[in-house]
């Protein structure tokens, strides 16, 4: 099978987490890709990014708070960013890791691949001396939990990303992250918001699992076992969604929902969201208007704990100005199911994903995507 110390801004961070609910399991890093691809609207609001770097929460993110001091003088490709999005759920509750992707930027630092690795896949999870973890083998989003538990005091979301961080580094072959960063599900709704809502294109029509048509809660069967009333339902075709709706139909992953491939579905639609951002983000409407401009970055950096390894988020957004969303390639990884005794344990990647990673790791990824056009995700 494929296999710190945070200071004053995390615990300011963590207050913002407390209350989130379980069903927020979504891949809320969206607007973290939106930062980093912001620069060429940075350049020269100078005010603003004066601003939005200020409400950047930092966090010692990879065990290593003197990776700057042999940062680079400026930063070049290629590079790998580990993005996660949490479901933070109570502050005592060890965090889980419901979304993961890597966005690897070429050494051209023109184009990037996005890609997701399912929460579900069964890895091994290596030791982990400082949350006395003995290491193991589990699904990949446990590894933020693990890692994430300090003795007598609540969970670090920080030290958990460290493990989870390490753990996709085994998984991939990738030795070495320059930067990472954990966003929260209530800011993802208020970046939506912020730019007056995303246009998506609904590839079928989906219907929402938890919530009704006005965005109000679905009630419990008694005894559980699924939800009654109305639903909300996201017709095939293009849709403008505000942020509730946005993260509604992002979290959807049920075939009897409209989903039929479930959690790859989902993935899917995860980066087909972002896509859809990032377009928005550079629309005129949001460009044009300054006011507009500093609540949509201010609401990315209320939402993000960022570590760069020395270089600031606004550094990374500049260093990437020149990525568009239509020179980014999202990228649907081959897997399926691992089932012990007829029982549903997890997911497992193909051979051919190991053959993916590798390209990633020696700079051969578009002669990789040349042969291998079945990659590239459908809609995107």
């Amino acid at each position: 099978m494929l296999v710190g110390k945070a200071g004053t801004d995390r615990r300011r961070k963590a207050s913002i987490w407390r209350g989130v609910p379980r069903w927020a399991r979504v891949c809320t890093i969206f607007g973290v890709v939106l930062m980093v691809l912001s620069g060429s609207v940075l350049v020269g609001y100078h005010a603003l990014v004066s601003r939005y770097e200020g409400a950047v929460g930092k966090a010692d993110l990879f065990g290593d708070q003197a990776a700057g001091a042999n940062q680079k003088s400026d930063i070049k490709g290629p590079l790998n960013i580990l993005l996660v999005g949490i479901d933070p759920r109570k502050p005592e509750t060890p965090p889980l890791a419901d979304s993961i992707m890597i966005l690897h930027v070429p050494a051209g630092m023109d184009r990037g691949y996005l890609f997701s690795l399912p929460r579900d896949l069964r890895v091994d999870i290596p030791e982990f001396p400082k949350a006395n973890y003995r290491g193991g083998t589990d699904k990949l989003n446990a590894a933020m939990s693990y890692g994430s538990r300090v003795p007598g005091q609540n969970p670090d979301a920080a030290r958990g990303f460290e493990l989870l961080a390490k753990t996709v580094q085994q998984v991939t072959g990738i030795e070495r992250f320059d930067a990472g960063a954990i966003i929260n599900f209530s800011g993802f709704k208020k970046i939506v918001d912020a730019m007056g809502g995303v246009d998506m294109n609904i590839e079928r029509e989906v219907r929402s699992e938890h919530l009704q048509p006005d965005g109000k809660p679905r009630q419990l069967k008694p005894g559980g076992g699924g939800y009654l009333g109305p639903q909300a339902v996201y017709q095939k075709g293009s849709a403008h969604l505000s942020g509730w709706q946005a993260l509604d139909y992002v979290r959807q992953r049920y075939p009897k929902n409209g989903v039929p491939d479930a959690d790859y579905g989902r993935q899917r639609h995860q980066q087909q969201f972002v896509k859809a951002m990032v377009n928005q983000a550079f629309s005129a409407d949001v460009v044009t208007n300054p006011i507009k401009l500093d609540k949509v970055l201010r609401a990315a950096g209320q939402s993000l704990i960022f570590n760069g390894r020395g270089h600031s988020v606004v550094d990374f957004a500049l260093a990437l100005k020149g990525l568009r969303s239509n020179s980014i390639e999202t990228i649907k990884l081959p897997g399926g199911p691992v089932t012990i005794g007829g029982a549903y344990k997890g997911e497992k990647l193909q051979p051919a994903a190991e053959d993916f990673f590798a390209a990633i790791r020696n700079e051969q990824i578009d002669a990789f995507m040349l042969e291998h056009p079945d990659f590239k995700q459908k809609n995107s």
